[in-house]
């Protein structure tokens, strides 16, 4: 059983996951939850009065499935679900296994609370263990981050035959998620006829970002890349993202080298900083952080491309692999 947030974005998703993997054994429910904006909201004090309702909607759903295992990846929906299996642990019989999972270097405020009543905790990367204190840090083991198995079967010739490329120019891909990074798009547009000249680019600029003024040989861009993504992956030398935890996970899983910019903490709590410094850190990759300039980002690039970046050693290629294999003791 799938619980999500009601009106969230997952149903749609697992429902085609679900139709694609011919997944007949998957119930989905939804409870109402409220989320704490880090910014003055009256939406916060309307918010706080869903919590308890979430918990005990948790509470029912969890006491009619009885569950052996509760899995969660956080975020604001996961608080009600994981109290409301504890306390439904208390009401059946013998007790339901709480394990939660932190994607990013300093764990979230969700997973900060869920924490509490976890009997298991995986983390992504070593440097989180110390945010954990008393009896949750005998509870922790690193498990790195999962990443979906299909980014590895990519095939190099047919990532550059559908962007138009050809075998003699490193590429760079450059993305900021399915919304855009308007940062990032910046950066490559106003550099574009410099970074052509040494490198060929392929371009995932976000929905409703395509830039129908930019047509030049060498570059190609998309809104958005489902399927194909993994042979744009296989045919690119350099990546360039936002500093996401789940992205970060499939550029080490790939062993691609990287230019890192993350967002700042004006729109974020600064956990993309941080997970950007570790990586950066352990992988050789190279961190732009701030207002960055197109100098900054034209040497960032070139320096990357001169690098000796390794990843080969991730955690994060086989975490899906070894989660799934804890859950299941």
């Amino acid at each position: 059983m799938y619980v999500g947030a009601r009106g969230g974005v997952e149903r749609d998703a697992l429902e085609k996951f679900i139709e694609r993997r011919r997944i007949g054994r998957l119930e989905i429910r939804e409870i109402t939850c409220g989320k704490l904006r880090r910014y003055f909201s009256f939406k916060n004090f309307i918010d706080f009065f869903k919590v308890p309702f979430g918990i005990a909607q948790s509470f029912f759903i969890v006491l009619g499935f009885k569950p052996e295992v509760v899995f969660s990846k956080g975020g604001f929906v996961a608080v009600p679900v994981v109290i409301g299996a504890r306390l439904a642990g208390l009401f059946l019989r013998g007790r339901i296994t709480i394990v939660i999972h932190e994607s990013d270097v300093v764990p979230g405020l969700a997973n900060r609370i869920s924490a509490k009543f976890a009997d298991k905790i995986f983390v992504s990367f070593e440097e989180s263990v110390k945010f954990f204190h008393g009896r949750a840090l005998g509870r922790v083991t690193v498990t790195g981050n999962p990443v979906r198995r299909e980014i590895f079967g990519g095939v190099r010739d047919v990532g550059l035959k559908l962007c138009g490329f050809n075998r003699f120019k490193n590429v760079i891909f450059a993305m900021g998620g399915s919304q855009g990074a308007l940062q990032i798009n910046n950066l490559v547009w106003n550099n574009l006829d410099e970074i052509l000249k040494k490198y060929q680019v392929v371009h995932i600029v976000g929905k409703g970002n395509f830039n129908i003024g930019v047509k030049k040989a060498g570059y190609k861009q998309f809104e958005l890349l489902f399927g194909e993504l993994k042979d744009v992956y296989a045919c690119s030398s350099i990546v360039v993202s936002r500093g996401g935890a789940n992205s970060l996970a499939e550029i080490s899983a790939l062993n691609k080298k990287a230019v890192i910019i993350p967002l700042g903490t004006e729109t974020s709590r600064g956990d993309q900083i941080k997970n950007s410094k570790v990586c950066a850190e352990k992988y050789g990759w190279h961190a732009l952080y701030g207002d960055v300039t197109g100098e900054q980002f034209l040497r960032a690039i070139d320096i990357a491309n001169r690098s000796d970046a390794s990843s080969e050693k991730s955690p994060h290629k086989g975490a899906a692999k070894e989660i799934a294999e804890k859950l299941l003791e």
